[in-house]
């Protein structure tokens, strides 16, 4: 896919060597953003081979709201070197997707036996928000998702990187809503691993919602704060780490047609793994990049 070619080629041109919170350095680019047009193939990367799989068993963990990771990493291990050793994470997306924290307003709370109004807590499911407003509103522009809480991002051991994403309704040419768009804004962001992870992710997710109100896919778009390659010396203790020479394998490569992805006619809440799949996907082989904990 030429948008993410052109992200690497930006990074590694303009990139700028910085250390890094894992102990291994990266090539750091401030403010990268790419955009690409779903209605031209689902975009998973055909310059190396992207586990799916895995990508969609994560996207399915998110939407079950759930914070631990002891059904998840049955099928994937991915979350693993982040959970506690019962499978409690902090950094739970999904709890924020679905079940947000959001405390009463004092003039609305319940009074105490002592006369102070107490504060308790109720959850908000923001990707139902999503769905229902675009339903009944569809040209808002408040469809908006957060995954970033200043208290857990505080304590946490890895706050949210891809934290906050919003929907957009374009209209067809006669100004009936018609396709479903995408921004996503990402903290931090690892072009070899990360990224092509969460591009499949959002634009799954982005099929999934454009399939349960009626609209066909339009463009997600991703800006990414600090976007970043990791880097080290040939020789030196980290060298394992160093993504630079697959990502120029990369652009030695031809990227190849785009797959489609199919999903089930089924109301979202009743789309299980099964209900999913890729057609007509051909990657070059895959890549191997060591993850940076």
């Amino acid at each position: 896919m030429q948008e993410y070619l052109d992200l690497v080629r930006t990074v590694l041109t303009h990139g700028i060597r910085k250390p890094s919170r894992t102990g291994v350095d990266t090539l750091a680019y401030f403010g990268a953003f790419y955009k690409v047009d779903l209605s031209k193939g689902f975009p998973l990367l055909t310059t190396k081979k992207v586990n799916y799989t895995a990508c969609l068993h994560e996207l399915l963990w998110y939407l079950s709201g759930e914070d631990h990771i002891r059904n998840l990493r049955k099928v994937t291990k991915i979350w693993d070197a982040w959970a506690d050793e019962k499978g409690d994470l902090e950094t739970a997306y999904g709890r924020y997707w679905r079940r947000f924290p959001h405390p009463v307003q004092k003039s609305h709370a319940p009074v105490n036996e002592t006369g102070q109004a107490s504060a308790p807590v109720e959850e908000i499911d923001q990707i139902q928000y999503v769905i229902d407003e675009i339903k009944r509103n569809p040209f808002s522009r408040r469809l908006v998702v957060t995954a970033w809480e200043p208290g857990n991002a505080e304590r946490s051991k890895l706050p949210p990187c891809h934290y906050t994403f919003a929907f957009n309704v374009s209209p067809d040419e006669t100004g009936k809503p018609a396709r479903l768009n995408c921004h996503l804004t990402q903290r931090s962001g690892d072009i070899a691993l990360g990224i092509p992870f969460n591009l499949a992710c959002y634009a799954t997710l982005t099929q999934m919602l454009a399939q349960e109100t009626n609209l066909a896919v339009g463009h997600f778009a991703h800006t990414i704060i600090d976007a970043h390659i990791y880097c080290a010396d040939a020789g030196s203790p980290m060298a394992a780490y160093d993504h630079v020479a697959g990502l120029k394998l990369q652009l030695e490569r031809t990227p190849r047609p785009l797959p489609k992805l199919i999903i089930a006619n089924k109301p979202m809440k009743d789309l299980k793994f099964e209900d999913f799949k890729v057609e007509g996907y051909d990657p070059h082989p895959p890549i191997q990049f060591k993850v940076a904990v």
